[in-house]
């Protein structure tokens, strides 16, 4: 936490010239699975292309195309677990390490997380296409079976894709399945004023 802390504070110019406030992170929310529910965590380790294991995984339609709550508002409904160790600084998944998946209605899928899975190719979120980890049929039923649509589970290829961010915001980064940046940073004191304004 205090090194996500430290991180948000420069990219904020907290804690520079003097007087200034740094700002405090006051929680952390990982997505594993993009528009998925979020895990609230004490600590998750930065990686290049942002909090370990968020937005890892997406769920893709037919066509290969990213499903999100945009067109499937059904997906807030599904929680996600992963081990707890998993937001340790050096662990590593074991071939018994799974991410366990719940929805109403539907019995537990469990998601293996260091497992080799097949790569399907023309994967797309937004602007960006490229191939990625496919986690089977079974994940697969799941979710269509859950969604009432043909869906697949699939999982970012580190390995051979990269996506980059866009260079006139951030340039030299990268992300996974995110919308577009590796972090998304709500202030409480913007979100106290909507709530006047707008309540």
């Amino acid at each position: 936490m205090e090194r996500a802390a430290s991180v948000i504070s420069s990219l904020l110019g907290g804690g520079g010239g003097s007087g200034a406030q740094a700002a405090t992170v006051k929680s952390v929310l990982v997505y594993p699975i993009k528009s998925c529910r979020g895990i609230s965590v004490p600590q998750a380790p930065i990686t290049a292309t942002g909090f370990r294991w968020d937005r890892q995984w997406m769920l893709v339609n037919s066509k290969g195309r990213a499903c999100t709550q945009r067109v499937e508002p059904k997906l807030a409904l599904v929680e996600v677990q992963m081990p707890p160790e998993a937001f340790a600084e050096d662990w590593h998944p074991t071939p018994d390490d799974h991410m366990v998946i719940r929805a109403p209605g539907m019995e537990p899928l469990k998601v293996p997380l260091s497992v080799e899975c097949a790569t399907i190719s023309d994967v797309s979120v937004w602007e960006w296409t490229g191939a990625a980890y496919d986690e089977g049929a079974e994940a697969a039923e799941w979710f269509s079976t859950f969604l009432g649509c043909p869906t697949r589970l699939v999982r970012f290829n580190e390995d051979s894709e990269t996506r980059l961010t866009d260079p006139d915001y951030a340039r030299g980064y990268k992300t996974m399945f995110s919308d577009g940046f590796p972090y998304l940073i709500v202030s409480q004191v913007l979100f106290c004023i909507y709530s006047m304004v707008f309540r």
